[in-house]
């Protein structure tokens, strides 16, 4: 049976949640191989650009 770590990651985009998901998995890859992964927040927000940027909270598994 697999024993798993999990983590949390905090992905921003002024594209999309999608990209903001990316951000956050991707990066966490770069250190350790992600197994799975979970989104538990979506938000935004509008910068002082007037632009929006998305956040979301992910929630990564990895293998230990």
């Amino acid at each position: 049976m697999a024993s798993f770590e999990i983590i949390e990651r905090v992905g921003i985009s002024t594209k999309s949640l999608t990209v903001a998901v990316q951000n956050a998995v991707n990066e966490a890859n770069k250190e350790k191989k992600v197994a799975w992964f979970e989104v538990a927040e979506q938000r935004g927000r509008v910068t002082n650009e007037n632009e929006i940027e998305f956040q979301v909270t992910v929630k990564i598994g990895r293998k230990l």
